[in-house]
């Protein structure tokens, strides 16, 4: 692997990471401090909310005002820090429903990351069709190696593993800026509706 190549693995193996880390258990924990079915339905729903909104965010702000890789640093100091977040609100008995807006909160940094960590990629390798198919499988890697140390640890029913989450998405938000510089791939183009409601 080149260097760049194994830098941006390493990237992807902690964006996937992050995800992994509370995603498949956290209700085996929030189940014990009060969440019932109609709250674990928000939980889940706020990860396609922020899907939904994220192509707007990409396509307006990151690809035109932001080199990219201070982009993803930004939104994964932010998205960790709510995270880590959270948890303070959990010991402290809050509800439900402020804690899922506190993961929507996160889920919004998160998921405009998944489209500039490909970007990043694309645009630093010297052969995507190649080299880009084992850099992103990090990221798989990554989504196994969370279960892994959740699943070790025994923190599946713990608070614990929202703090690994978060504290995984600041390591990696601090680690995005010493990335290749990627400057904004679409700054100063004008900004389309069909460009904004992601069709392109």
């Amino acid at each position: 692997m080149s260097p760049n190549a194994l830098r941006l693995s390493l990237m992807m193996f902690l964006q996937f990471f992050i995800w992994g880390a509370w995603y498949v258990t956290a209700p085996r924990y929030l189940g014990t401090i009060g969440f019932e079915g109609t709250d674990f339905g928000w939980t889940y729903s706020v990860g396609p909310i922020a899907g939904i909104l994220s192509p707007f965010f990409v396509g307006f702000v990151a690809d035109r005002f932001f080199a990219t890789e201070r982009m993803i640093g930004l939104l994964h100091i932010v998205g960790g820090g709510l995270m880590i977040g959270s948890t303070v609100l959990m010991q402290q008995g809050a509800t439900p429903t402020v804690i899922n807006f506190v993961f929507l909160g996160h889920m919004l940094c998160f998921y405009p990351t998944l489209a500039l960590t490909n970007s990043i990629s694309m645009q630093n390798l010297e052969d995507t069709e190649t080299q880009f198919p084992r850099v992103r499988v990090f990221g798989t890697i990554g989504w196994i190696a969370a279960g892994f140390v959740v699943g070790g640890l025994q923190w599946a029913s713990s608070l614990n593993q929202f703090l690994l989450a978060g504290g995984a998405a600041v390591l990696l938000g601090v680690y995005s800026f010493t990335l290749p510089h990627t400057p904004p791939p679409n700054k100063g183009k004008e900004v389309s509706a069909r460009e904004l409601m992601g069709a392109d």
